[in-house]
């Protein structure tokens, strides 16, 4: 089985190339901002989307998209403010979730969870 490290870059490269499949542009891949790091920033039909990747070998303790807790989704809104000011982004934007799960034979079922969530106030 493949470290933590190796199976979360693993789980990137699949959510870009079924991201780029489905027609999306890719701006950028693992953006940091602060605290917070974007795994992949894409764009499609006038509208950025901030993917976060969760990539999982087992679903005992959750599904992989179960992991973007509050905190994170705050930060994940914190790092897309500064990105969309930077870029000066007139248009929508919204927060999707790629949800990986690996099995012992490394085979892997891809789950993309369109405008997951918008995050709330702050915690």
């Amino acid at each position: 089985m493949a470290t933590h490290n190796d199976l979360g870059r693993l789980g990137e490269q699949l959510a870009k190339a079924h991201l780029e499949g489905l027609g999306y542009e890719i701006l950028d891949e693992n953006w940091t901002h602060g605290k917070a790091e974007v795994d992949l920033v894409a764009y499609k039909d006038k509208t950025i989307i901030f993917v976060e990747v969760k990539a999982r070998s087992g679903n005992f303790f959750g599904e992989p998209e179960d992991f973007v807790d509050n905190r994170k989704q705050k930060l994940l809104a914190e790092a897309a403010d500064e990105y969309i000011y930077l870029m000066n982004h007139q248009g929508e934007a919204r927060f999707d979730i790629v949800a990986i799960l690996f099995d012992s034979k490394q085979n892997h079922t891809l789950k993309h969870i369109e405008d997951a969530f918008w995050p709330s106030s702050p915690i």
